[in-house]
């Protein structure tokens, strides 16, 4: 019943957009491991790990349209709720070196043991299994977006001020990640992972298990967020969007409208947090930079606000490009160039990639205005 709510009235860039995440989950896996590394084929780990990472920012890029192209709120913090879940896997992944780890303390992580720790924080305690490492994943996130949320829509906090504490929210856990005596590894994060659910997290076949894993949980986001949007609480959360004060005064809680939508969006952006960690192989709070928050909004406006696909299709080709263009004698101006994007995307394609596609293709449909035929003369 579920399955046949989500798949009801889907558009065709919703049914493209699920086959062709399923056929990669499939497809790059299979390329990696069955076909021979001398092949034109053959898809290399290290790009299969580097694309996985990409499917991970499309998913954080979906939980922030979800708020800010359907719900109007514009958060510039949902790299902290990212970063939360982030560091949530990374404590399991720490749990689970034991006594490899350079100082072969099997309770103590190395960077505890180098700081002279003497016992394990009570914060740590559960880490050591998977299930409450997982649930911590949408705990940590969702319940600091719930309390926010709870405060900041109660006070009926609007527009820029809303989007300016978004952005000191993850600007001070920043700083309090950064602190040596946090007990999350200060400056240098969490790093040197062994193992996932007993398998060496740097092989081949692991490396591949987690490439299909985020291909799952991108579209397991994506038929959450839809089936958010399509209902009829997304449609009260539209008509917030359009006319918060009318749709107050029709009788709506807008305020629990806002939290339900912004709880689950962080939610999402932990568990992408989550999937991000063992493929590349650290979390530090560099990752709660507000300036990662920021570049979040571009990926959803390069690809198209309120359109869930388009802020996949953005996170991917603007990460793309950042590769691309950071390897070369580009580096240096690569911000000016990011910058340059949303300013040229804002003026010209202010509905995005999918947006303007979708209006050029209408435009091309809509049939020309017809002649009519003039009276013949009367005789």
């Amino acid at each position: 019943m579920i399955s046949r709510f989500l798949l009801q009235n889907m558009d065709k860039r919703g049914y493209a957009f699920l086959a062709i995440v399923a056929a990669i989950g499939i497809l790059v896996p299979l390329l990696n491991l069955a076909v021979p590394a001398g092949s034109p084929l053959h898809v290399p780990t290290s790009t299969m790990s580097l694309w996985g990472k990409y499917l991970c920012y499309a998913l954080l890029a979906i939980s922030l349209d979800l708020v800010w192209g359907y719900c109007g709120i514009l958060s510039l913090g949902h790299g902290a709720f990212f970063a939360l879940g982030g560091y949530a896997m990374g404590m399991y992944l720490m749990r689970q070196i034991g006594s490899r780890g350079t100082y072969g303390n099997p309770i103590l992580p190395d960077f505890m043991v180098f700081l002279n720790w003497q016992e394990l924080p009570w914060y740590w305690y559960g880490f050591s299994s998977f299930p409450f490492a997982m649930l911590m994943v949408l705990l940590a996130p969702g319940l600091l977006a719930f309390i926010f949320g709870w405060f900041a829509f109660r006070s009926r906090v609007t527009g820029v001020y809303l989007s300016i504490i978004t952005q000191a929210l993850t600007y001070a856990l920043l700083l309090a990640f950064f602190r040596n005596d946090m007990g999350f590894g200060g400056n240098n994060g969490l790093t040197d992972f062994k193992d996932i659910l007993g398998f060496n997290v740097q092989a081949q076949a692991t490396r591949a298990a987690l490439f299909s894993m985020t291909c799952v949980m991108l579209i397991a986001g994506f038929l959450i967020a839809r089936g958010i949007v399509v209902s009829k609480l997304g449609k009260v959360v539209i008509a917030i969007r359009d006319a918060e004060s009318r749709t107050r005064f029709l009788g709506y809680r807008v305020d629990r409208f806002k939290l339900f939508v912004f709880t689950v969006s962080a939610c999402m952006a932990g568990v992408a947090g989550a999937l991000y960690v063992p493929q590349v192989g650290i979390i530090n709070p560099s990752e709660f930079a507000p300036a990662n928050s920021i570049e979040t909004v571009i990926w959803v406006a390069v690809g198209g606000r309120g359109t869930l696909v388009g802020a996949a299709l953005g996170a991917v080709v603007v990460n793309y490009a950042k590769t691309v263009f950071t390897s070369g004698f580009m580096a240096p101006y690569w911000l000016f160039a990011l910058g340059a994007l949303f300013v040229f995307v804002t003026i010209f394609m202010p509905k995005g990639i999918i947006g303007t596609a979708r209006e050029l293709w209408e435009k091309r449909r809509k049939p020309g205005p017809t002649a009519t035929p003039e009276p013949a003369p009367a005789e």
